[in-house]
């Protein structure tokens, strides 16, 4: 698959959704490398909910993590490249082949080679980290300086058959950074972003209630027509729906929407959802989290993910979980005007990427790692993008939070 040069594009004016190419062109490109990636199936479910936001689903039965990808999209063009791509990427990074590895402690090799501060990493309360525990280290390119960094294996590979790697049990083992694009520069802005919304979600959780409520955005300054069509389905399909702005200091619109069936009531099927979005430009953010939300109910509703428990349908479908979100969305103030957010209206890839580094760089992170999942024979930019001292995924209360959500918990 040939890659698209990138500096055809320097000077000219991203497209609104800021792809270098379409999605239908994306599709057309990786489409005969299915059988390679052991792709069997690319569903589209949008059918199975009322809403008609699309969403795709994509089988890979023998993967060594997650069989079932998704996406989701304001096109059903866009919504397959999204739920193809994730797949392929999953792919790439259960089979780290290619890269360079080391296997030592952090005392034993800090020395010898540049090797990331482990303390700025995500880790969980139940590590098994010290400095002299045996594990092993992947090499990436930190952008500061374009030099090598080297991370810890586990926050870099998706591959979970057992027995795990050496050393594992120390960081957070998530997809979180993981991406790819129709360039290197695209899949490391797509990861990067994910990257800042993971962390600017784990500190608005942990704000105050009513620091919380402040940050709801009112739906009706909201003036995008890609953001109004999605909010008009909504309305449609009888859903209720509320954001919220999660933008941390970095400066990086973030936004979170919740979404609940308005006429929910005993015996309903189906459950309250919530998606996020992240992305310089707002209305972009602001479609994603809109599109999250969509794809994160069809996920309950179509019962295919492997990761989805039993607990959680119970969990969710009871009747007091319904009117809870229900009227948190209805009774909350809307106090913020999103055209008050801070926009960006760059002209190129390399334009976006810089401002998000420096976005970065105002709160005193320099270091963005990316080590490059691209296989040179297949030809898909992938990357997984770890950026120390960001806060990593707090789906858990297993999550041992880092400096930057402590000093918002007023725990520093």
């Amino acid at each position: 698959m040939d890659q698209v040069r990138l500096t055809e594009w320097d000077n000219l004016e991203m497209p609104q959704w800021r792809r270098l190419v379409s999605a239908e062109e994306t599709l057309a490109r990786v489409k005969p490398l299915f059988p390679l990636f052991g792709i069997t199936r690319v569903a589209n479910v949008t059918g199975l909910d009322t809403i008609g936001i699309p969403v795709v689903m994509v089988n890979r039965p023998n993967s060594r993590a997650l069989a079932v990808s998704q996406g989701k999209g304001v096109t059903l063009a866009a919504a397959k490249a999204s739920a193809v791509m994730e797949s392929i990427e999953s792919w790439h990074a259960e089979r780290c082949t290619h890269l360079s590895l080391r296997i030592g402690s952090y005392e034993d090799l800090r020395y010898a080679l540049p090797v990331v501060d482990p303390d700025l990493l995500p880790a969980t309360m139940d590590s098994v980290y010290s400095p002299h525990h045996q594990m092993l280290w992947a090499e990436g390119t930190n952008l500061r300086d374009g030099n090598s960094l080297w991370i810890p294996y586990e926050m870099v590979h998706t591959n979970y058959t057992l027995p795990l790697p050496t050393g594992h049990g120390c960081f957070q083992a998530t997809s979180n950074g993981l991406a790819s694009g129709n360039h290197w520069v695209e899949a490391v802005i797509h990861g990067l972003s994910e990257v800042i919304e993971r962390d600017a979600r784990t500190l608005w959780n942990l704000l105050p209630e009513e620091a919380r409520d402040e940050t709801r955005i009112d739906l009706e300054t909201i003036a995008d027509p890609t953001c109004r069509a999605l909010l008009a389905r909504f309305a449609r399909a009888g859903v209720a729906v509320g954001v919220w702005d999660m933008t941390s200091d970095v400066g990086v619109p973030t936004f979170l929407a919740r979404i609940v069936q308005a006429d929910a009531g005993p015996g309903t099927t189906v459950r309250p959802a919530t998606g996020y979005g992240s992305h310089l430009v707002p209305e972009i953010a602001l479609s994603r989290a809109l599109t999250e939300a969509a794809q994160s109910r069809l996920t309950f509703i179509s019962g295919a993910r492997d990761d989805m428990r039993r607990d959680e349908y119970d969990h969710f479908l009871a009747e007091e979980q319904q009117a809870l979100w229900l009227n948190h969305i209805r009774l909350g103030a809307t106090v913020r005007d999103f055209n008050q957010i801070r926009g960006w209206r760059g002209q190129s890839l390399r334009g976006d990427l810089v401002e998000l580094r420096q976005r970065l760089a105002q709160v005193g992170i320099e270091d963005v790692v990316v080590v490059d999942l691209t296989r040179a024979e297949i030809g898909i930019p992938v990357v997984r993008v770890v950026v120390p001292g960001l806060e990593g995924v707090d789906h858990t209360t297993n999550y041992a939070l880092g400096a930057r959500a402590r000093q918002v918990a007023g725990l520093v």
